[in-house]
């Protein structure tokens, strides 16, 4: 009889979770940051102009986001929205570790088209601002996307990105739209009811992937270790 011993254990182990990893069962966790504080958080919808950059705190912001994920040690990739206020939030986190931030479409700020630009104050006065927040899949920003249309996109891009890294932790930097359609998906919640969602500049939502399907490990997390994040 063959005897087991505790290398032959591990060794299966390792066996085990490689063909785990190919076969691209193996749990993927997905860190969801929001870009960092900008000039107009708050005051303006940026969508997609171009030329919008952090703010000081929205820097101070994404540095502390960098420092919190590096203390989880592993992660495989870096990916961001193309908008300089996302790539700039997640250049300290690839510096901190090691990796090159890689740009992905999918990760892209909602399409608000002719709202884009347009100051918070005047647009919550319009009779559509009350669609947008009770009755969001009803309703397509004029010349844009519409809610759906957004987190179809997001989630499939997060498919696509978590596929390519079975078993591994990654990061997305991305937009506070795009980051609530996506934990409202992996909640099973209807799109109409995300806007109860809230994510703040820099926040950390970690969402992981196995066989059965998305779990939320974290929303909206600002402050405490992401070491706790991890399964039990």
């Amino acid at each position: 009889m063959t005897k087991t011993t505790p290398a032959s254990k591990k060794t299966a182990a390792r066996k085990a979770s490689a063909r785990k990893k190919a076969s691209g069962t193996a749990p993927t966790t997905v860190l969801l940051v929001r870009h960092g504080q900008t000039p107009t958080t708050g005051k303006v919808l940026p969508g997609r102009a171009k030329g919008l950059h952090l703010a000081d705190e929205g820097h101070r912001q994404a540095q502390i986001a960098a420092d919190r994920i590096a203390e989880l040690g592993k992660v495989d990739a870096v990916y961001s929205s193309p908008l300089e206020r996302a790539k700039e939030t997640a250049a300290p986190i690839s510096k901190a570790l090691g990796l090159k931030t890689k740009i992905d479409r999918g990760l892209f700020e909602c399409d608000f088209g002719d709202w884009t630009g347009k100051e918070l104050k005047k647009l919550n006065k319009l009779p559509e601002w009350q669609t947008v927040q009770r009755a969001p899949s009803t309703f397509r920003f004029p010349n844009g996307e519409s809610f759906t249309e957004m987190q179809t996109r997001m989630v499939s891009a997060l498919d696509r990105l978590r596929q390519a890294h079975p078993g591994g932790t990654i990061v997305c930097v991305s937009h506070a739209d795009t980051i609530k359609a996506a934990v409202a998906h992996a909640l099973g919640t209807h799109i109409d009811l995300f806007q109860r969602i809230v994510i703040s500049p820099a926040s950390v939502s970690a969402l992981t992937w196995h066989a059965g399907g998305p779990i939320v490990l974290a929303v909206n997390s600002t402050g405490r270790p992401l070491t706790e994040l991890k399964p039990a």
